[in-house]
């Protein structure tokens, strides 16, 4: 992804606070309520891949393509806003809340508080995203990492996290979301969103793509340049492709992935082996 120019917009205002509302029904004990402070960013060698990880997220870029899948958010805004007898009154924690899209969203269904964890810097924004849009009474945003936050709330009824990234389990969010799980969920009737997810593979052959990248090695501007083919075919690419004629598939759909949310652990969801094809 290209570097963008940074605004005055993209500055954090200093004098935005970091905790943005306190839950007013309860007085939370041992300053468990207080919204961790912004951690010193590391320095040198001490630039863990975990830092890089979480800094990755504090450009308003990688934000920016995510809002605009629409077909990704507005599916999580029609299963929140559709189900709103499941939100009213409840406690929702937003493991990984980004700009706060989802908090907001569980606050429109009904949710009489919403806990937003992130530990990327976009959060001091989402501070003033969720102030402007009137919330600042219902979402309380805790800059840290789930794994070492402590909530003001001994539990929460609902967890909503958009964990997925591409081919589903690319941005490694999984293993914190069942942490939170573990740690915060009601343990009866607790409930997280999505709750399932399915990982369908399928082998296709696509002739036209076989043609751009392959067979265009065989004659380059009148040269033979075939050496190179072989190399080209030893090569993976990632590539979206939409359906044309000369794409037929080789095989049925078969799941390769199933992730259930009450199950025990990332290593129980189901997988599926395949033989080369």
């Amino acid at each position: 992804m290209s570097s963008l120019p940074i605004t005055d917009n993209d500055i954090p205002d200093n004098n935005v606070e970091e905790k943005i509302s306190k839950d007013k029904t309860s007085e939370p004990t041992n300053n468990a309520g207080e919204c961790a402070k912004p951690q010193e960013g590391t320095q040198g060698d001490s630039h863990t891949s975990k830092d890089y990880y979480f800094d990755s997220y504090s450009h308003h870029g990688i934000h920016e393509e995510m809002l605009k899948d629409e077909v990704r958010t507005r599916t999580y805004q029609m299963a929140m806003l559709n189900n709103k007898h499941l939100f009213e009154g409840k406690i929702v924690l937003d493991v990984g809340c980004g700009t706060g899209i989802l908090s907001m969203f569980a606050v429109q269904a009904g949710a009489s508080h919403v806990y937003g964890v992130d530990c990327s810097s976009i959060i001091d924004h989402a501070a003033r995203i969720v102030e402007t849009n009137g919330f600042g009474d219902k979402i309380t945003l805790i800059k840290a990492k789930m794994e070492e936050v402590e909530l003001p709330v001994p539990f929460v009824d609902i967890i909503v996290s958009e964990w997925m990234g591409y081919f589903l389990l690319y941005e490694s969010m999984l293993n914190t979301v069942l942490y939170a799980r573990d740690k915060w969920l009601k343990k009866d009737s607790g409930i997280v969103f999505p709750d399932k997810a399915v990982l369908y593979i399928c082998a296709i052959e696509d002739e036209q793509m076989k043609k751009e990248r392959i067979d265009f090695w065989t004659d380059v501007y009148g040269f033979d340049m075939s050496a190179l083919r072989q190399v080209a075919l030893k090569e993976p690419v990632v590539d979206v492709r939409f359906c044309h004629f000369f794409m037929f598939p080789l095989r049925s759909n078969s799941d390769l992935f199933s992730f259930d949310s009450f199950s025990p652990s990332l290593s129980s969801f189901h997988r599926r082996d395949f033989e080369g094809c």
